[in-house]
């Protein structure tokens, strides 16, 4: 969870977001560094050190500023490649949670365990109890094992809807008619906060997602 005075992003809980963490690092090092070279050569044009013509018609630094770019872009892709296939990996295996998208609440579906579906709502500012958090507690939380590859398929009953959860490193939509699938490996227990991320229409910051993790015995003996 985000805190106050936080610096950097929301500490990631699985390992596919360590890498987008590491992917992010990545192209900040490449940002500075091209921020830092063009406010150098931007300063010596406007002191006027860079105006000779070794410069202004040199051939070979034409050559060398344009397949430089290129060699950067290059550096950006192949992590961004990675990243992309680990994104779409899924190993087929584990637990099968379903969500699906209302206007402007979650319900939620576990098939292995035969529970049926339960709604997910947002806890009403009133009712919100000391510690938890104005428009993203919710009434049931979706529980799922930690250390355990978890399914989740998304759809939706209404409108598009997109199921996110930026501990995860997940962001998928929900679209009618239509299941989409990611995977989630929780690394560590706790309680996660997402929201939807797709504009559904006027309630649509009032639908938060809720995952919590627990050991793989605790969620035996849960009841749902």
């Amino acid at each position: 969870m985000a805190f106050w005075g936080q610096f950097n992003l929301v500490d990631a809980a699985s390992p596919v977001q360590s890498e987008m963490f590491l992917f992010h690092d990545h192209a900040m090092v490449l940002l500075l560094g091209i921020f830092i070279f063009v406010s150098i050569i931007g300063v010596k044009f406007l002191m006027n050190t860079l105006t000779s013509r070794t410069v202004l018609e040199a051939q070979t630094l034409e050559t060398v500023w344009t397949i430089l770019p290129a060699f950067l872009l290059v550096w950006l892709a192949l992590p961004s490649l990675r990243l992309l296939y680990l994104l779409d990996e899924q190993s087929g295996t584990g637990l099968i949670l379903k969500s699906t998208g209302h206007q402007w609440y979650w319900s939620y579906e576990i098939p292995l365990c035969d529970s049926g579906s339960f709604d997910s709502y947002m806890v009403p500012e009133g009712d919100l109890e000391a510690g938890e958090y104005r428009l993203l507690e919710v009434d049931n939380r979706a529980v799922v094992p930690y250390q355990m590859e978890t399914t989740v398929i998304a759809t939706s009953a209404d409108v598009l809807h997109a199921w996110a959860l930026p501990a995860m490193g997940v962001k998928m939509d929900a679209v009618p008619g239509r299941l989409n699938s990611f995977s989630m490996f929780v690394e560590k227990p706790g309680v996660y906060y997402g929201q939807c991320s797709e504009i559904c229409g006027a309630n649509h910051s009032f639908m938060p997602i809720v995952v919590e993790a627990v050991d793989l015995k605790d969620f035996i003996n849960l009841e749902f």
